[in-house]
């Protein structure tokens, strides 16, 4: 997805601002989902990639059905209730796939990986129940914005694994800048949203950063 694109520059504003953020800090910037959805990508780092995803986000409740209850703002309820619905799916597409990819990879670090994992879906539960007008949204919505380039590198890991992949059924760009430009009522908003999408933005980075070190160490074993 571009999200810089001709969309981005017309509406500019809070969606400006959002769209920058995941072009910049987004999943798309990071090289490991690059590598893993590469032709030559070893299946052991494939399966560990799945396995930590469904983690992070393949419990319910998680960060949108957080944010549908904890929204303080009705023009979002019916985008965020809509996005919680897809997301459903998505955790059943991650749920087949983490059971087809097998047992997790052999790696040094395995406690302390786990720890590092539980921590950030912490951080992302808390970010998502938010009480800030705005945090909990952004956050969804940030959500839903990266998930595009995280649901490529899912898709090259079901063909990998035999699995048919799915059609998502999450918001578009466009649904998503509409709402993001109708939500932005006063600057402590703006600013409040752009805070919970950085945020979700900046612990999925920290998790492909994870799982590039986990790969590295592997290979070193």
């Amino acid at each position: 997805m571009a999200f810089d694109s001709a969309l981005g520059h017309r509406i500019g504003g809070s969606w400006g601002t959002i769209a920058t953020l995941a072009s910049v800090d987004g999943t798309a910037t990071h090289p490991m989902p690059r590598s893993l959805s590469g032709l030559n990508v070893a299946m052991r780092d494939l399966t560990d990639a799945v396995h930590a995803l469904c983690w992070l986000h393949g419990r319910h409740p998680g960060v949108i059905d957080h944010a549908v209850v904890h929204n303080h703002q009705p023009a979002a309820q019916d985008w965020l209730e809509s996005a919680a619905a897809a997301f459903m799916e998505e955790r059943s597409y991650l749920a087949r796939l983490t059971a087809a990819a097998g047992p997790l990879p052999s790696t040094p670090g395995q406690a302390e990986s786990e720890a590092a994992v539980a921590g950030q879906r912490h951080a992302i539960d808390m970010l998502a129940q938010s009480d800030r007008t705005g945090c909990a949204t952004g956050a969804g919505i940030a959500l839903v914005l990266d998930w595009v380039a995280i649901r490529a590198m899912l898709d090259s890991a079901a063909r990998r694994f035999g699995v048919e992949p799915v059609a998502s059924e999450l918001p578009d760009e466009m649904e998503t800048a509409s709402l993001v430009s109708a939500l932005a009522e006063t600057p402590a908003i703006e600013r409040a949203m752009a805070f919970g999408a950085q945020q979700i933005l900046a612990q999925h980075r920290g998790l492909w950063d994870l799982l590039e070190a986990r790969a590295s160490a592997r290979d070193h074993q």
